[in-house]
């Protein structure tokens, strides 16, 4: 019974494994899209230096995707989930955006979070983790992020670093 069961487990795994696809341009509609990125305020440009110099924190970007016949991306809405730590107790987030820029260079934001000075999150004890959903992503930007992830950044912002005191280049996870 249990070489059986054993056998059965081996045979779906096979044919689970073979019906994956290698093309990281596409995937079956429901499957998410997810990237992540390590956060360091020597990322950021010029490199963040003062107190919010000595925190660090990661985020996982999830896009929800619908896809069309052809594999297009036809709507996406995110989900951000990020986590700080080691920052000045009090630090205020007024903002949390993905930019196009490769390391080294800084780009305008192209998805926001929706955090801004009149939305903020306060890191009380200097850490803390925050999940945005339902974010609106233009499918087209989804796609070139899909396409070359490393292209694109996450950074937040504070009002003591409006350019951004921790940024991270993102990477595809899933």
């Amino acid at each position: 019974m249990h070489r059986s069961i054993a056998l059965l487990a081996i045979a779906a795994s096979v044919f689970l494994a073979s019906a994956c696809s290698d093309n990281e341009t596409t995937a079956p509609s429901a499957a998410p899209l997810v990237f992540s990125a390590q956060l360091s305020p020597t990322n950021e440009v010029p490199p963040v230096g003062g107190t919010e110099s000595t925190g660090h924190g990661a985020v996982q970007v999830q896009f929800d995707v619908t896809r069309d016949a052809s594999g297009a991306i036809t709507a996406a809405t995110g989900t951000f989930y990020f986590q700080l730590t080691g920052y000045p107790a009090g630090t205020t987030i007024v903002g949390a955006h993905i930019h196009p820029a490769p390391a080294g260079t800084n780009g305008p934001v192209i998805i926001s979070t929706g955090l801004t000075t009149g939305n903020t999150v306060a890191l009380s004890s200097g850490t803390g983790d925050f999940t945005f959903r339902g974010v609106f992503s233009d499918p087209a930007v989804v796609q070139q992020i899909v396409n070359n992830p490393a292209a694109f950044y996450f950074n937040v912002h504070s009002p003591t670093n409006p350019g951004g005191f921790s940024r991270g280049q993102l990477a595809r996870v899933q």
